[in-house]
């Protein structure tokens, strides 16, 4: 068994105040977890992890990003599936007769020579509404197609 192993099997045997130093520790001085013993157990020994194994890579953690802004904006529904895009993928879409280009990075997305979290805020940059970043670039459809050719959305 590996001192990690180990480590994190010993962390139920710990009190209460045991656990928060661990978790002082752990997180360089961040407050504790919830005061679920259950849920502080799981965050210290995923902290654990992380420290010996490394973290998210950065095209995880833009996906986990994409997809929080995606449930936030549309809902529980927002989890159907998106592919996931590889780094150097270029998106085109056309919009108020201009083509805008977007480059998918390892850390979010290059449009217009700036650097953004998620396709969502391209979107909203390109359309001044709030558009579904990843329905905007064509890689979900939307519920109910809509009519118009420009893609202007309908309510």
């Amino acid at each position: 068994m590996s001192t990690l192993d180990s480590d994190i099997a010993a962390l139920p045997t710990l009190s209460a105040q045991e656990l928060r130093a661990v978790w002082r520790g752990l997180r360089c001085g961040e407050p504790t977890a919830g005061s679920s013993r259950d849920l502080m157990l799981r965050e210290i020994a995923y902290k654990m992890q992380e420290r010996t194994h490394g973290g998210l890579t950065p095209a995880v953690r833009r996906r986990l990003r994409a997809l929080a802004e995606e449930i936030e904006a549309n809902g529980a529904e927002a989890l159907a599936s998106v592919p996931l895009l590889k780094p150097g993928t270029r998106l085109l879409r056309e919009w108020g007769g201009k083509t805008h280009t977007v480059i998918v990075l390892d850390d979010g997305f290059e449009y217009a020579g700036e650097r953004r979290h998620s396709l969502t805020q391209i979107a909203r940059r390109i359309t001044s509404t709030h558009w579904s970043g990843p329905r905007f670039f064509g890689l979900r459809k939307a519920a109910v197609q809509s009519a118009d050719p420009t893609g202007a959305k309908h309510g």
